[in-house]
């Protein structure tokens, strides 16, 4: 039986692991806005990040938890990428809306 102190650590490095996977997905959606792709080439780049994504927690998982699955190492996750997507929509509503502070004549 683990610890509250380490079960908590591991949630931690989910919700990290979780920031991470939804930071890169993030990057992912900018490249498709600057440069267009087709549904082919939208669909191949959707395998291959959730097959890497999938490697990626399998590997941070193997590491926290010796391999075992904890329901909180997988809540840990969910809250991480939830968290990182309610921040970056309150940084863009943010940025989106302050005043101009400057005049063009």
């Amino acid at each position: 039986m683990l610890g509250i102190g380490t079960e908590f650590g591991f949630f931690i490095h989910a919700a990290l692991s979780g920031i991470i996977v939804t930071a890169v997905y993030a990057c992912i959606r900018v490249i498709r806005r600057l440069i267009k792709h087709n549904l082919i080439v939208i669909a191949v780049e959707d395998f291959l990040f959730w097959a890497g994504t999938a490697v990626y927690l399998f590997v941070q998982m193997y590491q926290t938890s010796d391999g075992s699955i904890r329901w909180f190492f997988v809540l840990g996750v969910m809250f991480g990428m939830i968290l990182s997507t309610i921040i970056g929509h309150l940084i863009k509503k943010r940025l989106l809306n302050r005043p101009k502070r400057y005049k063009i004549d």
